[in-house]
């Protein structure tokens, strides 16, 4: 079975991409700037906005993984997922 990555490391991945999300979009920007067709923004658009998609699934997942870096530490787990669940239900 695959060892589970440590909260470190799902950070540090997170912010990586991010870093290439925010690429795409000065990407996008510069298109639009330059005048590019716009379903040729479009379609770059749509590519910054799953990588943010995946992005904030990814961040959840690591708050499911990693408890110690919730909010409130002494929060049941039960009460953690089920407010985990009401996030994903509003925002994903």
């Amino acid at each position: 079975m695959a060892e589970q990555r440590s909260a470190q490391e799902a950070r540090r991945e997170l912010v990586l991409r991010l870093k290439r999300a925010e690429g795409q979009i000065r990407g996008v920007q510069n298109m639009i700037e330059a005048g590019n067709d716009c379903e040729e923004i479009a379609q770059q658009l749509s590519a910054a906005r799953k990588a943010l998609d995946k992005a904030f699934y990814e961040l959840m997942a690591c708050a499911i993984q990693h408890p110690q870096f919730s909010a409130d530490q002494r929060e049941r787990s039960d009460a953690r997922i089920q407010r985990l669940a009401r996030v994903l239900a509003r925002l994903g």
